[in-house]
């Protein structure tokens, strides 16, 4: 008689399920408020320690930086050791990180916690996506990441329009305080809750009789240099990270000196822009899920499609607008903007191997935020004390149809590399 007992399939409850992804989402939540509530602080801390628009960029560009230097080892973390000790002491350290801000007294002080908040959110983006991709079936995780994606904008805009404000009438530091402790409470319940085991690295060689053999450093390695739809996807990141951050970070000081609004004003403009992503996110995920099961392909056509309009809205209402016709024209923008992610990021989840998530969304996410996050704020800032606000936010669309052009390449190897992945069942931890 065998004693031993069957594995247990990680299948929760539904209200166990939504918890979880109720607390994933708080903490991009606040992931977003206190990486993006430094942009509307710009002026008055320009005015107090007399910066120029390169150093401010700085300040959200080393955010990036800390993260793509520290996200590959985190995330090795997630997917080796556990998802939920990770993502629960990154978002603490991060949360720290942010009340720190508050007590700062120079430029180089306030530029060292913010690269320590970036240590904290190093892997958040891939654990938390893993841990998503465990959760939902197959036909469901486009639109759950729409959703939870949705707590960006939600994070920026709140960052953005609610640090103006404190700043404007307690100053810039209280700003800080005041959004770091919620982020702190939620990390430490997600300790709590109910993780799926780490998935052991086997593969199955056709050519072999003893079934699924260990894989090598090499083999891992291949995994990722031999399946092209997954290059295409984090090259065509690229473009799309470099202009939404690039928006983020510099629309509210364009609004500012294009039109004369006070800055608090001119960061509320913004944040009315970033929610329309909560349009956007979930549309796009539920669309992108639907042409899906007729399609694999649309997983990667998709973001092709919508990051293309968004150029076309961008390039308009830069190039030949002002006023109020200009910021309509942008409402196209807010919603366009993230369309493209729910899909992007599950195709970086689908075509590896399941215990690969969390690295090969960390590897996405390197590729983003060196090249496209990190150098948008220091670009544009550039190009503005050079030639203008204007002229800096008219290159934007460029980066959009260089993006859009890599995930059509990419959408052309889908199915192949969908259907050469390892099968691999999840199981719930004791």
């Amino acid at each position: 008689m065998n004693n031993v007992a069957s594995p247990k399939e990680y299948k929760l409850s539904t209200r166990s399920t939504y918890y979880i992804f109720a607390l994933l989402f708080l903490l991009y939540f606040f992931d977003y408020v206190d990486r993006m509530i430094v942009t509307s602080l710009f002026p008055f801390i320009q005015k107090e320690w007399g910066l120029t628009d390169t150093q401010s960029g700085l300040l959200v560009s080393m955010v990036y930086w800390s993260i793509v230097a520290f996200v590959l080892p985190v995330s090795i973390l997630v997917d080796r050791w556990s998802r939920k000790r990770t993502i629960g002491i990154m978002a603490f350290i991060w949360s720290m990180a942010t009340l720190a801000c508050a007590f700062t007294k120079t430029f180089p002080q306030l530029l060292a916690t913010r690269a320590a908040i970036g240590i904290g959110e190093a892997g958040y983006a891939p654990a938390g996506t893993a841990m998503l991709s465990g959760l939902f079936p197959e036909g469901k995780r486009s639109r759950m990441m729409g959703l939870w994606n949705m707590s960006i904008p939600l994070g920026t805009a709140v960052g953005i329009g609610l640090g103006g404000f404190i700043a404007a009438h307690w100053g810039w530091r209280h700003a800080f305080g005041v959004v770091a402790i919620p982020g702190a409470i939620v990390a430490i319940l997600f300790f709590f809750v109910k993780d799926y085991k780490t998935v052991e690295l086997v593969k199955t060689d056709a050519t072999c009789k003893t079934g699924p053999s260990k894989m090598s450093k090499m083999d891992i390695v291949r995994e990722f240099l031999s399946t092209p739809s997954l290059i295409f996807t984090n090259l065509g990141f690229i473009g799309c990270v470099f202009a939404n951050n690039a928006i983020m970070v510099w629309l509210p000081t364009y609004f500012h000196r294009t039109t004369g609004i006070p800055v608090s004003e001119a960061g509320m403009k913004v944040s009315m822009l970033m929610i329309l992503a909560i349009i956007g996110l979930p549309l796009g995920g539920w669309l992108a899920d639907m042409w899906f099961r007729k399609r694999p392909s649309a997983r990667l056509l998709f973001p092709a499609i919508t990051t293309i309009l968004n150029a076309l809205f961008i390039f308009t209402a830069f190039s030949f607008m002002e006023g109020k016709t200009q910021y309509l024209t942008l409402l196209g923008m807010g919603v366009l903007a993230s369309a493209f992610t729910p899909a992007a990021i599950i195709a970086t989840q689908e075509v590896i191997h399941p215990g690969l998530r969390a690295i090969s969304y960390s590897v996405c996410v390197i590729v983003q935020n060196l090249l496209g996050a990190s150098l948008a704020p220091i670009v544009i800032g550039k190009i503005s004390d050079l030639h203008g606000i204007k002229v800096a936010m008219s290159i934007i669309p460029v980066f959009l149809v260089i993006s859009a052009l890599l995930f059509f390449t990419g959408s052309f190897f889908y199915k192949r590399d969908l259907d050469k992945v390892e099968k691999i069942a999840l199981e719930c931890e004791d």
